[in-house]
């Protein structure tokens, strides 16, 4: 079968198409025909060498792929052959026409949702309704959605504005901006501007932003920190968009009363993949909307890759084996 090896760490080209050995399920496993495979941003910073690559390489590389269940594992239930599927992998696997996976990391695609869709919106969105949680978001609540048009982005804006909160986002640039705004922004600033800060506290006028989800990282908070609610201002702080995590001492949060919750680790993604479900449903309901960028071939899993480091991508990048 055809696969996306990862050869070694480095630039998008270490990931090559070659042709490898069908995976068997093991106990307790599922083999399912890839149909689309979601390119997560995670996975460009492992292919980089940023993050630790979790198998030894050369290995067939991602992480989640969508398809039917076409081969089951001694103690599985026979329920699942046919069925419609997002599958998650241990590490590496999915960059691939038939995929192999713990049936127990598998959720069943609702009949109202296309796979594509399912495999667009599983990540960002278990993710978001995750943040939403932690954050205890509640009506009439001021929220500042970083990278308001990324995957996660988005779903959080979705999702905060359908809470009955105002949501001010950022994005870079005028079409990402205008992203945000469809999925219910009610102001947007372009965080690439050096004063985007100032242009904040004049949205704000004497008001103050009650949770701020950080997904840009580095120094992006700093000048932010004294328009968040004093006392009960909540910073969640989930990716490194800029490079590095946010550059903020207890200091600064013990003095204005703020509270910062860093989102990664294993317990968070077990909470995340406990919302995996949650977040089809959402979807299937209309709470939630996937965006699609673009559908590949699966031997352009480097190029998808460059879509994403160049911020160029408008949505999720799918590959189709």
């Amino acid at each position: 079968m055809q696969a996306i090896v990862m050869t070694e760490t480095g630039g998008p080209d270490v990931l090559v198409a070659r042709e490898v050995g069908e995976p068997r399920p093991g106990a307790g496993q599922v083999v399912i025909r890839a149909e689309a495979v979601p390119v997560l941003y995670p996975e460009t910073k492992i292919r980089a060498g940023t993050f630790p690559a979790p198998a030894p390489l050369p290995e067939v590389f991602g992480f989640q792929a969508a398809g039917t269940v076409i081969d089951i594992g001694a103690g599985v239930d026979r329920g699942l052959l046919g069925a419609r599927v997002v599958a998650s992998t241990s590490g590496f696997g999915s960059y691939a026409e038939l995929v192999a996976a713990d049936a127990d990391s598998v959720t069943v695609i609702p009949a109202e949702l296309t796979i594509e869709h399912a495999a667009a919106i599983q990540m960002p969105g278990s993710v978001a309704l995750t943040l939403m949680r932690t954050a205890a978001v509640a009506a009439g609540d001021t929220v500042l959605v970083e990278a308001a048009a990324t995957g996660v982005g988005s779903c959080l804006t979705q999702l905060c504005a359908a809470a009955g909160v105002r949501v001010i986002g950022t994005a870079g640039g005028e079409q990402k901006a205008r992203l945000a705004r469809d999925n219910g922004a009610h102001e947007v600033l372009d965080h690439t501007a050096p004063d985007w800060a100032d242009r904040l506290t004049d949205l704000l006028a004497d008001g103050t932003v009650d949770v701020v989800f950080d997904s840009i990282g580095g120094d992006s908070l700093t000048p932010l920190l004294d328009l968040i609610t004093p006392l009960r201002g909540r910073i969640l702080s989930y990716g490194w968009l800029a490079g590095a995590p946010a550059q903020l001492g207890a200091t600064d949060l013990i003095l204005r009363g703020l509270t910062l919750t860093g989102c990664a680790g294993t317990a968070w993604l077990g909470e995340v993949a406990r919302q995996q479900s949650a977040a089809l449903t959402a979807t299937a309901q209309g709470l939630l909307t996937p965006a699609i960028d673009s559908i590949l071939p699966l031997a352009d899993a480097a190029r998808a890759h460059r879509m994403l480091e160049d911020r160029m991508a408008f949505g999720t990048v799918l590959l189709r084996p």
